[in-house]
């Protein structure tokens, strides 16, 4: 079975703590994605922030111009390693019920994220339905 390297988009666009949310933002936009990892400052991811942090942790809440990517975060991050399997990743995805997962190098360096899309493209359509079915189902009360 393929490894998440071969799948993963490498070098996604990334940044830190401080970022004020209007540029994760703006960054989701530019890089057509709905996750930025946070890192820390050896490049080691400590978060991430979603279209959806945004959304609820944000916006709902009536945040101003001083929220940061640290305060919209969610954390701890999951993250695989790039010589992981996809059967690890997607059992990561499902398990966790995530949807992104930012790849990490031997030092733990961000150098790559998978997303469902990734695996939509890479995989069969009976596996992608499951991982899809796993990843949105709601979670039990």
């Amino acid at each position: 079975m393929a490894n998440v390297s071969t799948v993963m988009t490498p070098n996604p666009a990334a940044c830190d703590a401080s970022t004020p949310v209007r540029d994760v933002a703006r960054l989701m936009l530019d890089n057509d994605c709905g996750e930025i990892p946070i890192v820390d400052d050896q490049g080691r991811p400590v978060g991430v922030v979603t279209d959806r942090d945004i959304c609820l942790r944000v916006v709902a809440n009536g945040g101003d111009g001083t929220v940061t990517a640290g305060d919209a975060m969610s954390a701890p991050v999951r993250t695989v390693q790039m010589d992981s399997s996809l059967r690890d990743c997607v059992t990561l995805m499902e398990n966790a019920r995530i949807r992104r997962v930012p790849v990490v190098d031997g030092d733990g360096k961000l150098t790559g994220i998978v997303a469902l899309a990734d695996i939509a493209l890479a995989g069969k359509d009976k596996e992608t339905a499951k991982v899809v079915r796993e990843v949105s189902a709601p979670v039990p009360n």
